[in-house]
């Protein structure tokens, strides 16, 4: 009967342990710089954080209080803007490098994508101003969700190709096997299949082009009245961050700490929804 190698066993658990716990600190350390940006952007701006922050307008230089309705709003139309002129792009193309990007027009995509996912922001908000603000001759928010819709092209279009290729091949020729055409197996089986994981992509994207300012100097620039008129420029959280911290002014400085925690929980709030909403209708088809 061969003796077992206690030494060995022991030597083994022990490496075990070490890169368990190896593990469970990097995830620690991942973790930290998240709560501590949440809760120093708390302490910072709470003292902001009233009903008045939220309906109300900014208020002239030299008077306390006044809030950020505007920012708000103009955040919402922005991103929604990005989301109408970038998302249909990004899905198509990644509907068509999944199930049809195997040759050299697909790679060419591919690599223009990564180049795309690494270009600075302010690059894509100078592009934008050439493009759009330029030819209309003025700032305007249309100018700056072409800009935001091209920073979320890259994240999302190479989620979605991923999530596809996630999909299993027997479901696709299960569906083609009873007669359905390419178009409907994409449409009724490959998409809802990949769903949870498309929105994740989307997710990301609009988290992306919502933390950015550079882009919107350039384009959407700012406006300190409300303003829904998107042929002309509009207010932001991040322009309104940048603007008040900026500022000699106590007060400013402490709204824009204010800005930047309800910028922070904006984004957890959409990710918490998201994620809500399609686990339960979309989740077993990714087990």
């Amino acid at each position: 009967m061969k003796k077992i190698n206690y030494e060995k066993y022991h030597w083994r658990k022990i490496k075990s342990t070490t890169m368990t716990a190896l593990s469970i600190m990097s995830v620690v350390i991942a973790v930290i710089p998240l709560f501590l940006i949440f809760f120093y952007t708390l302490a910072q701006g709470i003292s902001a954080l009233n009903l008045d922050f939220f309906i109300h307008m900014p208020k002239p230089v030299g008077e306390t209080g006044g809030g950020m309705a505007n920012a708000l709003m103009g955040t919402a139309i922005l991103i929604g803007l990005g989301c109408l002129f970038g998302l249909p792009v990004s899905i198509f193309a990644g509907i068509y490098l999944a199930e049809h990007g195997n040759n050299t027009f697909g790679q060419i995509v591919r690599f223009f994508t990564d180049v795309l996912s690494g270009i600075p922001s302010i690059v894509v908000g100078v592009v934008a101003y050439i493009l759009v603000v330029v030819p209309m001759k003025q700032y305007s928010a249309l100018a700056g969700g072409v800009a935001l819709g091209i920073l979320m092209i890259p994240t999302a279009t190479r989620t979605t190709e991923e999530m596809i290729r996630l999909v299993p091949h027997s479901l696709r020729e299960a569906a083609l096997a009873i007669g359905l055409p390419q178009w409907k197996t994409t449409l009724r089986i490959i998409l809802p299949t990949a769903l949870k994981g498309i929105t994740t992509g989307v997710l990301l994207a609009i988290a992306r082009a919502a933390g950015e300012t550079a882009p919107l100097l350039f384009t959407a620039l700012g406006n300190r009245f409300w303003s829904t008129d998107l042929g002309h420029p509009m207010a932001s959280l991040t322009v309104f961050i940048y603007d008040y911290a900026k500022a000699p002014f106590e007060d400013w400085n402490r709204q824009a700490w204010g800005a930047a925690f309800v910028l922070i929980v904006l984004i957890f709030i959409v990710n918490m929804t998201f994620r809500f909403v399609t686990r339960g209708r979309y989740g077993d088809h990714q087990n």
